[in-house]
């Protein structure tokens, strides 16, 4: 463990990690569940910091089944998802509260929206700042870098903590 960084709080059987256990990443994920031969087996839960969760069975450390719920309650559904794609656009929150009116824009599924750091990005699990090519979760801690792919990704999607001018300029 502490090469890794991680915790583990539970049982051992033959030196190895086995039977109901609470195993603590270095980036604060946690899983709550069943061990077996020091892998994840049986049942268990990730436990994301964002407020996030995975419920699992676990076979030899692999998800086997499992349903992801997002920090606001929302489950993930794989057959019939529809969140906020060309079928719904709204947001988690408006489909539970309702659109607002005409001429106000909800931005993001929280409302207000984050403010986002100057010259940075909100890419949805932290801010991305494009000079360093660092992500930081939205407490400042570090997330991963981004590889080119999702550079680009960034910056063609996500939104700026700056203001631009779109559309039609006035000569």
């Amino acid at each position: 463990m502490e090469y890794t960084g991680s915790k583990y709080i539970g049982e051992y059987v033959d030196g190895r990690m086995e039977g109901k256990a609470e195993y603590i990443l270095p980036t604060e994920t946690r899983y709550v569940g069943e061990m077996k031969d020091g892998m994840f087996h049986g049942e268990g839960t990730l436990y994301f910091p964002s407020g996030s969760r995975y419920d699992a069975v676990w076979e030899k450390g692999l998800a086997i089944k499992g349903t992801y719920t997002f920090a606001d309650g929302l489950q993930y559904d794989a057959k019939n998802w529809h969140y906020c794609d060309g079928y719904d656009r709204r947001f988690y929150t408006e489909i539970c509260f309702g659109l607002k009116p005409s001429g106000i824009s909800q931005l993001t599924n929280m409302d207000p929206p984050r403010t986002i750091p100057p010259a940075s990005y909100d890419c949805g699990d932290g801010f991305y700042d494009p000079n360093t090519r660092i992500i930081k979760d939205y407490r400042n801690h570090f997330l991963r870098n981004a590889d080119d792919d999702e550079h680009e990704w960034i910056i063609r999607t996500c939104r700026k903590g700056w203001d631009e001018i779109v559309g039609h300029r006035p000569k």
